[in-house]
């Protein structure tokens, strides 16, 4: 079992409604200290929401836990001190230079030598180049770095990033990621929402969320392998035609075009295979065995979240 001092985050049963719809049901989650944990999720599943309790920043209806050894509903403004929080707009100022920025966050923070601790962050993240550039002026991938300095310099504990990547080219994405993992060595905990199947990867843990239901979580191979998901993939003519076909096959838990693909999975692999047979022998199509993916199986939560509340 793992101490209790190793642990960031311990909560039970958390649940939170908004005007009369349930956004969070009975969740419950540990997460140890150093982790970078990945929520996903369809819009409106309670991924920010959940992410929001666990860090004291919003008090649940009911359920009990604690995060950085703090109770979430008892000792919350405790808590918050220690907790970064990265938004997806950008939210420092434009018309300030990176190096002020940083310089001014040191000085709210009452960091003992601001302009010293500012310039050691530029250091670390790269931003040497721009730091007498303003803030406003810079691109996407440089905004995200400066706004992950302003976050980490005060040294929290917790680091949430809500879709931290979301409109960013994938080199800056790239960087960026390596710049978590960096962070999480130092044992920093990091609670990121993202979409990206990339980024879930790069995760320690990740946990999907759906309706309020937390439906799978764990290590990414922890996941794949509670999916018992087989999934074949189809390719040559006529594939919109033959996803609507099997979608409506028993067996047939999801179908999802992959390029010039589809991706066939089903949980039940002998109904599966009963399903896709009699569109094996077709000329015009080549079936293949493909190994399950982290995209497969949350389009197959969906999928399956979905049919629950029809």
């Amino acid at each position: 079992m793992t101490p209790a001092a190793d642990i960031a985050i311990d909560v039970e049963n958390l649940s939170k409604s908004f005007g009369g719809r349930t956004v969070v049901r009975d969740l419950s989650l540990r997460v140890k200290r150093g982790t970078i944990y990945g929520f996903l999720g369809p819009n409106g599943s309670g991924k920010t929401t959940t992410i929001r309790m666990l860090c004291g920043l919003l008090t649940p209806d009911s359920g009990r836990g604690t995060c950085l050894g703090f109770d979430i509903r008892t000792q919350a403004d405790r808590l918050k001190r220690h907790v970064g929080y990265m938004t997806q707009r950008f939210s420092l100022y434009h018309d300030l230079s990176v190096r002020e920025n940083l310089e001014f966050v040191g000085r709210i923070y009452g960091i003992a030598n601001p302009i010293v601790a500012a310039q050691a962050m530029i250091e670390r993240l790269g931003l040497k180049a721009h730091s007498e550039q303003l803030a406003g002026s810079l691109s996407g991938g440089w905004k995200q770095r400066l706004s992950l300095g302003a976050c980490t310099l005060p040294g929290p504990q917790l680091l949430l990033l809500d879709e931290p990547t979301a409109g960013v080219d994938p080199t800056a994405r790239r960087e960026f990621w390596r710049e978590i993992h960096a962070f999480a060595e130092d044992g920093l905990t990091v609670l990121v929402s993202t979409h990206y199947m990339d980024e879930a990867e790069r995760c320690h843990e990740v946990a999907y969320i759906a309706d309020g239901d937390l439906l799978a979580h764990g290590t990414v191979e922890d996941v794949l392998c509670r999916a018992a998901l087989t999934t074949f993939v189809v390719r040559g003519e006529g594939l919109a035609e033959l996803a609507d076909k099997l979608a409506a096959k028993t067996g047939v838990d999801s179908v999802a075009p992959f390029g010039t693909s589809l991706h066939v999975c089903g949980r039940d692999r002998q109904a599966l295979e009963a399903a896709v047979e009699p569109y094996r022998h077709d000329p015009r199509l080549a079936w293949t065995q493909s190994a399950v993916s982290l995209e497969d199986v949350f389009i197959e939560l969906k999928m399956r979240a979905q049919r629950g509340l029809q």
